[in-house]
C-alpha cells in the first residue's frame, strides 16, 4: 500500500517537472540540468516500484520500507518546491489573463526568489542522489526481500451462521425449479470479501432437498487452481461414477445427461470463459458460482441465470452473531453498550464480527469500556493481532487487486470522508480530478478515466451504492465500514490522511475535521490541540486537501495556512462565517471549493482563484453571483441557485468574455429574471453541457421570456454537432411554458426536465434529436397531450410527476426503447399499459403512498423487468401483493421501497431515497408459497441488482423469499 501512494506521488511530480522544463519558463542551464536529473531519477524509481507491484510484490523489508518513506518525503518536498515557484501549473494558460498576472507578480517579487528556487532544487538533487546511493547499497528496491502480495483469504463456510435462512430458501427455490432447454442455469452469488458468499453457497449445497435432487455434486475453489484445466479436473473427479472411469467421462456428456450440481467458489472471468466454452447448450445440470466482481456475476448468469447480491447484516443480526460467539452468557447494560460499539464498527460484515469475537475471547474480563477501546484502536489491532489475519488478508487483497496506483490511491482517498456517511459520486470524481489522481490515457478525457475508476470500485464491491440515479448510474456511495477503518489506519501510517488535530499534521497530504459520531477514530497519541492553538501561529502545512464536517471551531479561520490546497470542502461545515473567507484568494492552487449553509456572500477577491475548476454553492445562502466568477479561466462546474450580479453587460464585456474561451461545462443553475446577463454569456460557453434555469415572470408583458427561449434554442442547436450528454432543466415558475413553442428548429438534447404548468406539450420536446431522458413535473398535461410522447422512439428514461395520470394510455409499440419508467402521482390511478408496450422495461417506479393493490398494472407483460419500486408508505397489503406478483414473474424482479426525504413537500418537489422496507404496519394476506414450481415458469431468469445492497434485497420474506436487510447475511 505504501508503494502505491509513493508511486502515485512520484508520477505526479514527474509531470510537474516536465511542465517546468517547457520553453515558457526561462530557467538557467544549471537549474534545467538539476530538474532533468530529478525527473529521470524519479521515473526510474517509479518504474521499478510499478514492476514490483505488477508482479504481486510489495517491498516489506525494513530497508525497503525506510527507502520508500524517504522517497515519498523527497517527492513531497520536490512537489512543494515546484508549487511555490509555479502558482499556475497549467502551461496552456500561462501568458493569458490572470495566469500571466500571477506569474508577473511572482517574477516581479524578485530574482532572489528564483535564485532561492534554484538553490532548493539543487539541494533536492543532492538528497535524491544520496537516497539513490543508499538504495543501491542496501538493495532496498531490487532486493529479494519483497514478499508476495497476500492472496485472497479462504474464509471458509461459517458454522451455524446467522441470518442465512431466507436467502438460502430463495436460492433453493430457484435451484429446484424444473430445468428446460437452453443454456445451463447459473446462480451467481456476488458480494464484498468476507460477506458470507461461501457460507451461503455451502448452505444451499448441503440442503437436504438439494442433495436429494442432485445426488451427483461437485464443489471446487477456483482460486486454488493455476488454470481452468485443473479446476475442471477437480470437478470431474468428484462427478465420476463407480461404473465409469474418469478418463471416459467428459464434462459435456455428463452435464447433458445427468442432473448434477456444481459449485465454483471464488470464480474469475478467465475460469468462466474456459468452462462456458465446453458446456452443452442443453443440460440438466445447475451451476452456482461465487465472486466479488459484479461484472463476472453478470457474465456467468447471462441468459437464463440469476444474480444474488449479498447484503450486510443489520444491527439485530450482528448482535445475535456476537452473542453466539462471545456474549453467550448474556450482557450487562454496560457490556451491552460496548457490544453496540462493536456492531457499529464492523458495519454488518460477518467476517469482521467473527474476527472481533475471536479477539475478545482472549480477554480475562470483558467490559463495555474495553470493547469501546478495542473499537477505538481497531485499525492497529487489525494490523498486529493474529485473530484478524483472515480479515486483513481480505482487505489487503481487495486493495492490491486493483489495477494500477492511480486507482489504489483513489480508493485510499475515500477514507477522508466520514465513515458511514454517503459520498456523492460526482463530488468524489471531481475531487479526484482536482487532486491529480486521475491520469488520462490514450485519447480519453480525465473525466472518462475517473468515471471508469469509479465503476471498477463499484464492480468489485469495494465501495457500495447507496442510491442510484434515473439512468442507473450510482448517485451516492459509501465504503464498507471495516474497509474504511483499514484504509484510514494505513493512510495515517503513510502520512497520507489525518485529522487537523493530529500533532504531526504538517507532514500529511490530506487533512480533515470530523465532529460526528460516525467519524474517524484517532488514537490518543494522535490527538492534540487544533491547528490554531500552536504558539507561534506560523506552522505551514503541505496538505493538498482540507475537508471539514461538523464544527471547525477556531480552525475555521486557519485554513489559509494550507497554502498549497487544491481541495477545500466546507460544504458540511456548520460554523463557518463570511469573514473566514477573506484570505481565500491566497490559495492560488485551489481547484475545488465547496461552501456550506452558513455562508451568504463570496469574498470580493474570489476572481483571484485562477485554477478553480469546481465551485459548489448549493448549500449556501448566496443569492447574487459576482460576474467575475463566470470569468474564471478554468471554472468547469458551477452549482447553486443565484441571480446575476450585474443588470446588463456591455458589448465590450461580452467580447472580452468570449475571448477567454470559457471552460464551463455545468451551470446549474441561475434565475432568468429579466436580467439577460447569464443568457447573453451562455452563447459564448462553447463547452457547456448541462444547464439549469429557474424562469421568473418579469411582469404582465413577460419581456424576458424571448431571451430565455433564444438562449435555450441556441444551447440546444449547438448540440447538433455532438452525440454526447447535453442536459437542460427548466423550472418554469409562474411563467407558463408556452414560450417554448416558439422554438421550431430541430435541436439536440440528451436530457430534458420541465417543471411547471404547460397548456400544451411543446413541439420542441417531441422534435428533439437524441433525447434519451425526459422528466415532466407538475405540468398539468392531460392524457391526450402526453400521448404525443410516443414519438420519442429513443427514450430510455421517462419520469412523470403529475396529480392524475388516469387518462394516459401506453399502447402496444409505444416507447420501444424505454428501460426505466418513474410515475409519481397523488391519486392512485395509473396509466393503462397495454400488452406489447414497453418491451425492454427494466425498472418500474410507482411512487404513490395510497397505491391500492396492483392498480391494474400487469408486470407479466414486461419480460425484461428487474425491479419494481414502491413508496415506503404503501399499505402492507399492497406491498405484499406486489411482492407476490414479482414472485410469479419469470425474471423474479426485486421489489424495493423508497421513502420521502421530506413528506411535507408537495408531490412535484418531493425527493426519495431507499428505505429498508414498507413503513406501515404489516398485515397478513394470502400469498403463494415461495417454493411453488408451477408459478415460476420453466426457466431460470437473471436478476441483476444495480441498486444499493440495502435496497436490492428489500423484499418481504412472506411473499417471495428474498432477504431483507433485517435478515440478510453478508
Amino acid at each position: 500500500m505504501e508503494a502505491a501512494v509513493a508511486s502515485a506521488l512520484t508520477k505526479e511530480v514527474v509531470l510537474k517537472l516536465v511542465a517546468l522544463l517547457s520553453e515558457k519558463h526561462k530557467l538557467s542551464r544549471g537549474l534545467k540540468d538539476d530538474i532533468r536529473f530529478i525527473r529521470t531519477e524519479l521515473d526510474m524509481i517509479s518504474s521499478a516500484r510499478d514492476s514490483h507491484m505488477a508482479a504481486g510484490r510489495d517491498p516489506a523489508s525494513s530497508s525497503s520500507r525506510i527507502s520508500m518513506e524517504e522517497m515519498r518525503d523527497l517527492a513531497h518536498d520536490i512537489e512543494d518546491c515546484i508549487d511555490r515557484f509555479l502558482p499556475c501549473p497549467c502551461v496552456a494558460c500561462q501568458g493569458q489573463g490572470e495566469a500571466a498576472s500571477v506569474l508577473r507578480r511572482v517574477k516581479k517579487a524578485a530574482t532572489s526568489a528564483r535564485s532561492r528556487f534554484a538553490a532548493e532544487i539543487h539541494k533536492l538533487r543532492s538528497r535524491l542522489k544520496d537516497a539513490h546511493d543508499r538504495r543501491v547499497n542496501y538493495q532496498a528496491v531490487n532486493g529479494s526481500s519483497a514478499g508476495a502480495s497476500p492472496a485472497a483469504a479462504d474464509t471458509g463456510a461459517e458454522t451455524d451462521p446467522v441470518g442465512i435462512d431466507e436467502p438460502k430458501q430463495e436460492l433453493v427455490d430457484i435451484l429446484l425449479q424444473q430445468t428446460g432447454p437452453g443454456k445451463p442455469g447459473v446462480i451467481s452469488i456476488v458480494g464484498f470479501g468476507g460477506s458470507g458468499k461461501t457460507t451461503l453457497a455451502r448452505a444451499v449445497y448441503e440442503c437436504p432437498g438439494v442433495v436429494r435432487r442432485f445426488p451427483c455434486r461437485a464443489w471446487a475453489v477456483a482460486s486454488e487452481h493455476r488454470d481452468a484445466e485443473g479446476l475442471l479436473t477437480t470437478i470431474l473427479r468428484q462427478l465420476r461414477t463407480t461404473d465409469a472411469p474418469l478418463p471416459q467421462i467428459s464434462m459435456d456428456g455428463f452435464l447433458r445427461t445427468t442432473e448434477c450440481l456444481i459449485v465454483i467458489d471464488d470464480i474469475n472471468k478467465q475460469n468462466w470463459d474456459v468452462i462456458k466454452s465446453i458446456l452443452p447448450r442443453e443440460a440438466k445440470s445447475r451451476i452456482i458460482v461465487t465472486t466479488a466482481l459484479q461484472s463476472v456475476a453478470n457474465a456467468c448468469s447471462s441468459g437464463d441465470g440469476y444474480v444474488y447480491k449479498m447484503s450486510i447484516l443489520n444491527a439485530e443480526h450482528s448482535k445475535v452473531l456476537l452473542m453466539k460467539k462471545v456474549f453467550f452468557q448474556g450482557c450487562s447494560p454496560e457490556l451491552e453498550r460496548g457490544s453496540t460499539a462493536i456492531v457499529e464498527k464492523c458495519d454488518g460484515l460477518p467476517l469482521a464480527l467473527v474476527c472481533m469475537a475471536k479477539f475478545l475471547l482472549g480477554e480475562n474480563e470483558l467490559t463495555g469500556s474495553h470493547c469501546a477501546r478495542v473499537c477505538h484502536n481497531l485499525g492497529h489491532h487489525m494490523e498486529k493481532e493474529a485473530d484478524f489475519t483472515k480479515l486483513q488478508q481480505v482487505l489487503v487483497n481487495n486493495y492490491s487487486s486493483l489495477s494500477g496506483y492511480p486507482l489504489r490511491t483513489s480508493l485510499l482517498y475515500t477514507s477522508v470522508f466520514p465513515n458511514g456517511r454517503p459520498i456523492r459520486r460526482n463530488t468524489l470524481i471531481r475531487r479526484w480530478l482536482a487532486e491529480g489522481y486521475v491520469q488520462c490515457q490514450y485519447k480519453r478525457s480525465d473525466l472518462e478515466v475517473a468515471d471508469e475508476n469509479f465503476r471498477e470500485l463499484i464492480d468489485r464491491n469495494i465501495i457500495r451504492p447507496v442510491d442510484a440515479s434515473h439512468n442507473a448510474k450510482v448517485k451516492t456511495c459509501r465504503t464498507h465500514g471495516i474497509m474504511h477503518e483499514f484504509m484510514l489506519h494505513k493512510s495515517m501510517s503513510d502520512n497520507f490522511i489525518t485529522s487537523l488535530h493530529d500533532q504531526n499534521r504538517s507532514n500529511f497530504r490530506h487533512l480533515f475535521i470530523q465532529n460526528h459520531a460516525s467519524g474517524s477514530t484517532l488514537s490518543s497519541n494522535q490527538r492534540t490541540s487544533p491547528a490554531s492553538d500552536d504558539a507561534a501561529g506560523s506552522e505551514k502545512f503541505r496538505a493538498r486537501s482540507l475537508t471539514i464536517s461538523g464544527d471547525a471551531g477556531e480552525a475555521a479561520s486557519e485554513f489559509c495556512r494550507c497554502e498549497l490546497l487544491r481541495v477545500l470542502d466546507l460544504g458540511e461545515c456548520n460554523d463557518l462565517e463570511d469573514s473566514h473567507l477573506k484570505d481565500i484568494h491566497k490559495l492560488w492552487h485551489l481547484k475545488y471549493l465547496s461552501l456550506g449553509g452558513t455562508i451568504s456572500n463570496l469574498p470580493k477577491k474570489i476572481d483571484k482563484l485562477h485554477c478553480l475548476e469546481t465551485l459548489d454553492l448549493r448549500k449556501t445562502k448566496i443569492e447574487v453571483l459576482p460576474v467575475e466568477v463566470i470569468g474564471l479561466p478554468h471554472l468547469a462546474y458551477l452549482f447553486g441557485k443565484f441571480k446575476f450580479g450585474k443588470k446588463d453587460l456591455r458589448k465590450s464585456e461580452i467580447a472580452e468574455f468570449s475571448q477567454r474561451k470559457s471552460k464551463l461545462k455545468s451551470l446549474a443553475g441561475f434565475y432568468a429574471d429579466g436580467n439577460p446577463g447569464f443568457l447573453q454569456l451562455m452563447a459564448h460557453m462553447k463547452e457547456l453541457k448541462k444547464v439549469k434555469i429557474w424562469c421568473e415572470s418579469t411582469g404582465a408583458d413577460n419581456k424576458g421570456l424571448p431571451d430565455i427561449s433564444k438562449a435555450v434554442q441556441k444551447f440546444a442547436q449547438d448540440g447538433m454537432d455532438t452525440t454526447g450528454v447535453r442536459s437542460l432543466s427548466l423550472n418554469l415558475g409562474n411563467t407558463m411554458g408556452d414560450f417554448l413553442g416558439s422554438i421550431q428548429e430541430y435541436c439536440y438534447l440528451s436530457s430534458l426536465k420541465l417543471h411547471g404548468q404547460l397548456s400544451v406539450l411543446p413541439q420542441f420536446v417531441t422534435s428533439l434529436c437524441g433525447l434519451t431522458e425526459l422528466c415532466l413535473s407538475s405540468t398539468n398535461l392531460m392524457g391526450h397531450d402526453l400521448s404525443n410522447l410516443r414519438k420519442l422512439r429513443y427514450l430510455l428514461y421517462l419520469k412523470l410527476v403529475e396529480a392524475d395520470l388516469g387518462s394516459f394510455t401506453i399502447d402496444n409499440g409505444d416507447f420501444p426503447s424505454l428501460r426505466r419508467l418513474c410515475l409519481v402521482v397523488k391519486m392512485p390511478i395509473l396509466p393503462a399499459v397495454k400488452e406489447g408496450a414497453l418491451p425492454y422495461l427494466v425498472s418500474l417506479q410507482l411512487l404513490c403512498k395510497d397505491l391500492f393493490d396492483l392498480s391494474g398494472m400487469r408486470i407479466e407483460f414486461h419480460d425484461c423487468l428487474e425491479e419494481v419500486a414502491l413508496d415506503s408508505m404503501v399499505s402492507a397489503r399492497t406491498a405484499e401483493m406486489w411482492e407476490a406478483a414479482a414472485k410469479k414473474h419469470p425474471k423474479r424482479p426485486k421489489v424495493v421501497f423508497l421513502k420521502r426525504i421530506d413528506p411535507s413537500e408537495p408531490e412535484s418537489a418531493v425527493k426519495y431515497v431507499t428505505a429498508d422496507g414498507p413503513t406501515r404496519e404489516k398485515c397478513i394476506v394470502d400469498s403463494p408459497q415461495s417454493g411453488s414450481v408451477s408459478k415460476h415458469g420453466p426457466y431460470l431468469k437473471k436478476t441483476v441488482v444495480s441498486e444499493p445492497p440495502r435496497a436490492a434485497s428489500e423484499l418481504s420474506s412472506a411473499a417471495n423469499g428474498a432477504m431483507p436487510p433485517s435478515a440478510s447475511i453478508c
